[in-house]
């Protein structure tokens, strides 16, 4: 089942059954960065694959470096069905987080759980302008994160979710 939100703009909502969450799904420069890497590293692989049997085997047995050719189309589709696959939304008293196509997995995080909001940024998000969301709780299993967010809608959400999670953590 493919959910995709459609141009990956991070605010493009899927489509929903009726009343349910509104789901938010993730900027197209998480593809674009993971796609990248993908081509680096085959082109990479294909290259040292095929220079090797070349050398070991012959000209004829370097051919084969093409293997990593078919896996750059087929890591291509896959990357784009996982990105379409990652969603988030926000309700009145947690986060839901939905990812996985072969695996699904739907993350609920209770806002009155939340302990600590991180954003973080590598040097190759903060290059492709992104920015992750990390949720930590009091169990370890169920810390939860959000990649690939633009920076603002990351430090939004950062500042919505510690505010939820002080206010619903008041009582306890």
């Amino acid at each position: 089942m493919d959910t995709g939100t459609g141009t990956g703009t991070g605010t493009d909502r899927a489509p929903t059954d009726g009343p349910g969450p509104d789901w938010v799904g993730l900027p197209g420069g998480l593809l674009t960065l993971r796609r990248l890497l993908l081509v680096l590293w085959t082109l990479l692989l294909a290259g040292v694959t095929a220079l090797t049997l070349w050398l070991l085997a012959g000209p004829a047995w370097a051919a084969a470096g093409a293997f990593w050719l078919a896996v750059l189309g087929w890591g291509w589709w896959l990357l784009a069905r996982n990105w379409r696959s990652w969603r988030y939304a926000e309700r009145a008293d947690d986060l839901l987080i939905s990812r996985g196509v072969l695996w699904h997995e739907q993350t609920v995080v209770p806002y009155g759980r939340m302990q600590l909001v991180e954003v973080t940024s590598g040097p190759l998000e903060r290059r492709f302008g992104l920015a992750s969301v990390q949720l930590h709780t009091a169990a370890a299993a169920s810390d939860a994160k959000i990649p690939g967010l633009l920076p603002a809608e990351a430090e939004r959400l950062r500042d919505r979710l510690t505010a939820l999670g002080e206010a619903r953590s008041a009582g306890l």
